[in-house]
């Protein structure tokens, strides 16, 4: 029963800031922009779907952002949207 009990305590884990450099008050602008292509691509699968928030490594807050520069980045056709 006890070792039950770790395993959720561990499984639920906040995820760590991936890109903690952008969060300060000199970084001027979104935290992640649409131009920004080749950081984006890092962050889609194959089959150009959106990584999960723990295969990628991002907080919720960076994972919004991210979704957004996606969407906005395949709007403007700089990504494709299927793959």
């Amino acid at each position: 029963m006890a070792d039950r009990d770790r395993d959720k305590k561990n499984r639920y884990t906040k995820t760590t800031r991936r890109f903690p450099e952008r969060d300060n008050k000199d970084w001027v602008g979104p935290l992640l922009d649409y131009k920004e292509v080749e950081l984006l691509r890092k962050f889609m699968t194959a089959s150009s779907k959106l990584m999960g928030r723990k295969r990628a490594g991002t907080s919720a807050y960076e994972q919004r952002s991210l979704q957004r520069a996606i969407k906005r980045a395949r709007f403007m056709a700089l990504l494709p949207y299927i793959g």
